[in-house]
This record gives structure tokens, sequence and C-alpha cells, in this order.
């Protein structure tokens, strides 16, 4: 079994959950979600905001003023590699408790599939929006970035 390696990130006023599967092999060396270097996840939220992503302080600045929180929905499993299908005897965090204890958090949006499959099959009972992002993943290849990027920007409004 294989425990999540960070926390999640919040601030006392973020408004939106941005939530995937579980860290890449290339998250986990880096200690940081979506550290893949082509991951276009932070590429996307970049453009949107117009913010600097150079280092760790500028992501963390970039979600702070976008009110954005980032977590998994996966707290421990079994895994061969980076991608989401071969994740095996998952568990999934505590959303409940964790929307609960952030209470300003208006909706729930997902970089993947798996992670809105999770959150459907445990969590379907909240009454929170929820959101389908396109994966930022470089495993998902058949939507442009452009696309991704006009879609993160219509879904999200930041």
């Amino acid at each position: 079994m294989i425990e999540h390696p960070f926390d999640p990130i919040v601030f006392k006023d973020s408004k939106i959950l941005i939530l995937g599967s579980f860290p890449s092999l290339k998250s986990f060396e880096n200690s940081f979600y979506y550290a893949h270097p082509r991951n276009q996840f932070w590429k996307i939220l970049s453009q949107l905001t117009a913010y600097p992503i150079n280092n760790l302080d500028q992501k963390m600045w970039l979600l702070k003023v976008s009110k954005i929180a980032l977590w998994d929905m996966v707290k421990s499993c079994v895994r061969d590699d980076s991608l989401d299908s071969s994740l095996e005897d998952i568990e999934v965090n505590s959303i409940a408790q964790f929307l609960e204890e952030n209470p300003t958090i208006e909706s729930v949006a997902f970089t993947g599939r798996l992670a809105e499959r999770l959150f459907k099959m445990h969590f379907d009972h909240l009454e929170i929006e929820t959101i389908y992002l396109p994966s930022p993943s470089p495993a998902y290849a058949k939507m442009s970035f452009e696309r991704k990027l006009e879609k993160y920007r219509e879904l999200l409004e930041i």
C-alpha cells in the first residue's frame, strides 16, 4: 500500500476544491501536486490567471488568490505506474469531513474520471456543485491544450 504523500492545500477563503486521483511518480519525487513536467495543470491555471508558476511559492500564491483548494481523492492504494488505471485497493480521503471543516468551499472539480467516479461512489449524497475538468495529464492527448484551457476557463470561472 502506498500512502498519499502530502497534505491538502486549502486557504480560509477557498471557494473551489480541485480533486485529482493520486499523485504521479514525478509528484512523489517533487513532493507537490501535478509535478510531472508534461502535466498541463499549472500551465492552464497560469494562462487563466496570468500568474507565474516558476516555483512552489508562485504556485501556492496562484492557488491562494484564485481561492482554489487542492487535494486528491485517493488516500492510499496499490499501483504499478502513474496511470490512474493501475490504481488498485483504493482507500479514499475523507472528503465530506474536509468540506465540513472548510465551509467556504462551494464546488468540487475533478481533473479526471477516476476522481469523479470515486467521489460519486462515496460522496454523491453531499449537496455541493461538481464540475468535471478535462484531465491535464500528458496521457490524455485527445484534447488539445487550447481546448483544455477553454474548458477550464468556462467551467472554473476564475
